[in-house]
Formats: C-alpha cells, sequence, structure tokens
C-alpha cells in the first residue's frame, strides 16, 4: 500500500473517484465532480496576487498499485473560513500564546456544512487496515509540525467513533433537520402543528403570492436563468459579507454542466416575465436527501427567504417521498417550521502545545452545553406530539 497527498482531482478519475463513495452514500458534495467544480473553477486552491482561497487541495489516497483503495477529500487551510465547524476561539488561544495554528489540514467539503461520508474505502473489510495507516501518516506530520492540527469536519457518527478510537478528540454540532414521515401533502405535514404555528406558516406562505414560484431541475434552466442564480447569489453575500460569496461563477457554471441531475432550484420570477428569476435557493439531492445550500435575491423579500428556502423544499420532499430535508447550518428559526435538533461531529487532533489540555477541556464542556441546548430545542418543536420514528442522530 502506498500513500499519495493528490494535489489536483485530476489526478485521479471520477470512476475511482466516485466508486469509493457511492456504493454506501450517494451523497453529492462528496462526487468527483463536485470537488473538482470548486478546484477548476477557483473556489478553491486560487493564488494569485490579488488573492488567495485559503484552501489548498491536499487529497489523502491510499493506493495499491493502480487500484485506489481509500480516499480522504482534504485541503490545507490558512485560515478557518467557510468551514462552520468553527475554531476561532482556539486559535485565539494559540495567537495569545503567540503558537502558531496554521496550516492546518481538514477533512472537509469546502463551504458545505453537510453531514456525509469524509473517508471512501473501496471494501468496508479494509477500514480495520486503513484506519491507523491514514492516522498514523497524519500523527507524522503533526509531529514534525509541518502541520498544527488535524480536522475532520462533519464525518459521520461510525467514523467519529473510529477516529476517537485512534486517539482523535470528538466536537459536537447541532443542525436542524427535516423528517419525512410519509406525509400524503404539505397540509397533511400542517396537520401534525400545534395550530398557532399552521396559521403563521400559512400567512408566511400567502405573502408570497405576488411572485410566480417555480421548481427548476438543473437539465431545466437556461444559461440565462443560471446568470440569474449566480448574480442572486452574490448580491446577497455582498451585502450581508461585503464580498461575493464563496462560489465563483465559474464553479456554479461547472456544477450546471455536470451535476445537473443533482441539482434542484425553488425560484421566484418577476411578475410578468416568467423567464426573470429575481429570488432562488439552489439546492442538490441525493436519493433520500434534499439539501438546501445556496440563498440569493436582487429584491427585498423576506417572506420569499422562507417559502423558498423551507416550505418549497418541504413540499418537494413529501412530492418526490425524499425522507430528509437538510436545509443547511444555524437557524433556531427552523425549529418552529418542523426542523428538528440532530447532532453533528468533527473529530480534531493538535499538535502538543501548552494547550492541549486545555482544548480538550473545551471540548467536554462545549459538548455538555450543546446537549442541554438541543434538549432546550425539543422543547420548542411546534408538533403536537413529537415524531416517534425521529431523524438520524437526533
Amino acid at each position: 500500500m502506498q500513500i499519495k497527498w493528490l494535489t489536483s482531482l485530476t489526478q485521479v478519475s471520477a470512476a475511482q473517484w466516485d466508486g469509493l463513495f457511492t456504493a454506501a452514500d450517494d451523497n453529492p458534495f462528496c462526487r468527483h465532480a463536485f470537488l473538482l467544480a470548486l478546484e477548476q473553477g477557483g473556489s478553491v486552491d486560487t493564488a494569485s496576487s490579488s488573492y488567495h482561497s485559503g484552501w489548498i487541495s491536499q487529497h489523502l489516497t491510499v493506493w495499491q498499485q493502480d487500484t485506489l483503495l481509500a480516499a480522504v477529500p482534504g485541503y490545507y487551510k490558512l485560515h478557518s473560513y467557510g468551514e462552520y465547524l468553527f475554531d476561532w476561539q482556539i486559535a485565539e488561544a494559540y495567537r495569545q500564546y503567540q503558537l502558531p495554528y496554521y496550516p492546518k489540514w481538514i477533512a472537509a467539503i469546502p463551504f458545505t456544512p453537510v453531514s456525509g461520508p469524509r473517508l471512501g474505502i473501496l471494501h468496508d473489510t479494509l477500514s480495520a487496515t486503513l484506519m491507523p495507516i491514514l492516522c498514523d501518516t497524519l500523527k507524522q506530520r503533526l509531529a514534525t509540525k509541518e502541520l498544527h492540527s488535524v480536522q475532520w469536519l462533519y464525518p459521520c457518527a461510525g467514523l467519529a467513533q473510529q477516529l476517537a478510537a485512534e486517539g482523535f478528540l470528538s466536537r459536537h454540532d447541532v443542525q436542524f433537520l427535516w423528517h419525512n414521515e410519509a406525509y400524503g401533502s404539505f397540509d397533511d405535514f400542517l396537520q401534525r402543528l400545534n395550530a398557532r404555528k399552521r396559521k403563521q406558516i400559512r400567512a408566511e406562505r400567502s405573502n408570497s403570492g405576488a411572485f410566480t414560484l417555480a421548481t427548476l431541475h438543473g437539465n431545466q434552466l437556461t444559461d440565462n436563468q443560471w446568470q440569474a442564480i449566480i448574480r442572486c447569489y452574490q448580491a446577497t453575500y455582498i451585502k450581508r459579507s461585503g464580498h461575493q460569496g464563496y462560489i465563483t461563477e465559474a464553479s456554479f457554471k461547472m456544477l450546471a454542466k455536470t451535476m445537473a441531475d443533482s441539482l434542484v432550484v425553488f425560484a421566484a420570477l418577476a411578475a410578468g416575465d416568467e423567464q426573470q428569476i429575481v429570488a432562488a435557493a439552489l439546492c442538490f439531492r441525493s436519493n433520500n436527501t434534499l439539501y438546501g445550500r445556496y440563498w440569493g435575491t436582487l429584491i427585498p423579500a423576506d417572506c420569499l427567504h422562507f417559502e423558498l428556502c423551507y416550505y418549497q423544499g418541504i413540499d418537494y420532499c413529501i412530492r418526490h417521498k425524499l425522507e430528509y430535508f437538510d436545509a443547511g447550518a444555524q437557524g433556531e428559526h427552523k425549529l418552529k417550521r418542523g426542523f428538528v435538533p440532530v447532532t453533528r461531529y468533527g473529530s480534531y487532533l493538535f499538535a502538543d502545545t501548552p494547550l492541549t489540555g486545555a482544548i480538550a477541556d473545551y471540548f467536554t464542556r462545549e459538548t455538555a452545553q450543546l446537549q442541554h441546548y438541543k434538549n432546550q430545542a425539543m422543547q420548542a418543536l411546534p408538533f403536537k406530539q413529537l415524531p416517534t420514528d425521529m431523524p438520524v442522530n437526533s
């Protein structure tokens, strides 16, 4: 077996890469096409005199001759932006102690706080052999101070447990997930909620009546519509953060060509012009989950945010019999719309410093606080009675 660090997805074929990840999970963000679009579109790896993305491709792979046995999508990081399971407090502590914190290496999907596979293995029987090899490789890079930490962000629960057995510190996060309990219609879902929340949602949905709403799959979108979706995304990021967003126009256009089968857009169309998109939520889907990812609008329209980012997605899952709707990170406002709090995971290993013990203690306290928060969030759910079949990792 041979360890190779890949600096580009072009160094491995899509068939080899996807063969490791799609056998057990068709999560769209692990696909070769998604990661390659970020790379070749300049969302990651860009380094010029005026801009550096701070994400540098370093995918960890294991080979046996020409056969790819295992792969981890990974990146050198020069900052902590775009990760969502943030470590700013730890970075600040390192700064105060005048200790170097970057570069670090993360096993993660850039700008995508979605739980999913972070290790693809050709055969499950290889897991027990390969996990120690992969972890030893990472520990060696910490020992030489080439890296100052190694972080696995949003791995599945099983992988987080394996990493804990290899000495990684465990960290938790809380997100919100909608679960389809075999509803026949959106109204069936509303009937599960208490009267006040049903009334609120119906009122919010009625506010979008001034617009024509459309559900568009990736292969239905014209070039002009794609351009409008990108403008919506960029305009919203500029207003909120002062930059045009993490995903470049070139990356979006590549995704339009290579992942059309996974893309779903909920759009608001201008009155009198059903080709002009004025607000849009761009989602990805797998066989059983809809993922809400990129929202944007060209007009002031708070009511459209709830309609396009949540209600249209719930309705879509019901109509297409998808089991889950993962509408993105953060957002306690999701609770009153029927999204249940679920636990997500991170796994961390740090080069030995005087702060190592303090970090472990911080994670322990943080986990206890998050469990308390999750218990409180459960009490805020709008259901007349809690669902009988709670979402995964709930």
